[in-house]
């Protein structure tokens, strides 16, 4: 129960989100955070909401509060889970919601003065063959938009899975092989684990410190599989298009609470 509300709720949250973001900036910030995107049609729900786009719209426009949260904390990298394969399996006008807000959010972004003044950069990865071509065409001008921005990365996961991106990984390694003439026996002595991450969507891209997923579902539902295995996480009830910047710094003093062991 809340014992207190209105103007005085509002100051003692000033108050307290304020400190809290001291705390965090007094301590090593993640270099790296994932996001797993969840809540959005909870939200809805919650809000009388039937517009699909209306719905993800909403979602979207989230992604600006990220973006100005991490760059005031100094994350180098975000990576977003937007859109995966087992979402084509929902009504048709959904994943138009999904596509429709995508897009109008990336086609904004490539113009927004204050991307480039944060020197953020825009990046994809996933199937983007399972994409409609508009959504694909919005996504590869904002990525050449912000292409010389080098202060955070901004990587959207979208059309992507984990094991999809293994089973990508594993093909291209043996396909590689292939085309330098290998035997089987030969390819099969090259498969190991920094061999499939050479194959990887984005390769050179560094392990996630931070894995945040809202909404209050408890699993990585393949988000990253191969990636986070040495990445905290840290699951918040909060749905997705309210995530408060306190949620966000809560997320992260979890993170530096955390003895970081690596599996030893």
């Amino acid at each position: 129960m809340r014992l207190i509300s209105g103007p005085l709720w509002g100051l003692v949250y000033g108050i307290y989100e304020r400190q809290l973001g001291r705390q965090v900036q007094a301590l090593p910030i993640p270099g790296h955070i994932g996001i797993i995107l969840d809540g959005n049609r909870r939200h809805a729900r919650e809000s009388g909401l039937r517009d699909p786009e209306a719905i993800y719209r909403l979602g979207a426009a989230k992604l600006d509060d990220i973006l100005a949260w991490s760059v005031e904390l100094g994350v180098r990298r975000v990576t977003l889970w937007v859109f995966s394969p087992d979402n084509l399996r929902r009504p048709e006008t959904e994943i138009g919601g999904i596509f429709g807000a995508v897009e109008a959010k990336m086609r904004a972004l490539a113009a927004d003065p204050h991307i480039h003044s944060r020197g953020v950069h825009i990046a994809a990865m996933g199937r983007l063959d399972l994409l409609p071509p508009a959504l694909v065409e919005a996504i590869d001008a904002a990525e050449a938009a912000t292409k010389g921005n080098d202060q955070i990365t901004v990587t959207l996961a979208i059309g992507y899975g984990g094991r999809e991106e293994i089973a990508d990984a594993v093909r291209a390694l043996v396909a590689h092989c292939a085309e330098q003439g290998l035997s089987t026996a030969q390819t099969a002595s090259h498969i190991s684990p920094e061999a499939i991450r050479r194959h990887l969507y984005l390769a050179d891209m560094p392990d996630p410190d931070l894995i945040i997923r809202t909404s209050g579902e408890v699993r990585l539902s393949g988000f990253m599989l191969w990636q986070s295995v040495h990445s905290e996480l840290y699951f918040c009830d909060v749905n997705w298009p309210v995530m408060r910047r306190i949620d966000y710094l809560r997320a992260i003093r979890a993170f530096q609470r955390r003895d970081r062991r690596f599996g030893v």
